[in-house]
């Protein structure tokens, strides 16, 4: 099958109350920025444009999105989980006529750009292998970002509301490439003060 190269969308999920960080954490400081817009400008260079889901936070978040010349979608319900922003994510892709997306975290430190180069194009090449989506590895661990095709896409809305993305993901385990990366960004979280204090986000 020859290689395709899809029209690629990124996606922030930003619609968490932060409530063990005690503040949002789309707002944190990362070098001289926050840790939202120093996510879109990661995806920058794997994505035709970019789409911010947020959620209570959706009036503090506008701003910065439109500066950075972004899109920023309201999860209505954010109370249902991180699932929940992730459906509102992959619809707002299909509507803005994109078939593929690349999916961040703003909880996490941004992916290193050689990370998100390599990734990008293995994911065009595990596409023509009949791949639906590319999932970043490091020391044994799954994380993020990761890239979707259009049948990942359609397996995430399909799915039961009440299910979650690590659900869809094993359920469709065969048609998942996971691409070794030396980057320990993409499996480090930042959910409370300390573990933001041991990350250098000056």
């Amino acid at each position: 099958m020859t290689e395709r190269s899809p029209s690629i969308a990124g996606v922030i999920l930003a619609a968490g109350e932060s409530s063990r960080m005690g503040r949002d954490k789309a707002l944190l400081p990362w070098h001289g920025e926050t840790l939202l817009s120093a996510t879109i400008e990661m995806l920058k260079p794997a994505a035709e444009l970019w789409i911010v889901v947020a959620g209570a936070n959706y009036a503090a978040l506008e701003p910065l999105v439109y500066a950075r010349g972004g899109f920023i979608v309201a999860n209505p319900e954010p109370d249902a989980g991180q699932f929940s922003s992730l459906r509102v994510g992959m619809q707002a892709v299909l509507n803005r006529g994109r078939d593929a997306a690349v999916i961040a975290l703003v909880d996490r430190p941004p992916a290193l750009p050689a990370t998100i180069t390599a990734m990008h194009a293995a994911f065009i090449h595990a596409l023509g292998r009949d791949k639906w989506a590319l999932v970043p590895e490091h020391d044994g661990k799954h994380g993020h970002p990761i890239f979707a095709g259009r049948e990942m896409i359609e397996a995430f809305l399909r799915a039961d509301p009440s299910s979650n993305a690590r659900e869809v993901e094993h359920a469709n385990t065969d048609r998942i490439e996971y691409y070794k990366v030396t980057d320990g960004n993409v499996v480090m979280n930042i959910n409370t003060p300390d573990e933001y204090s041991t990350i250098d986000g000056s």
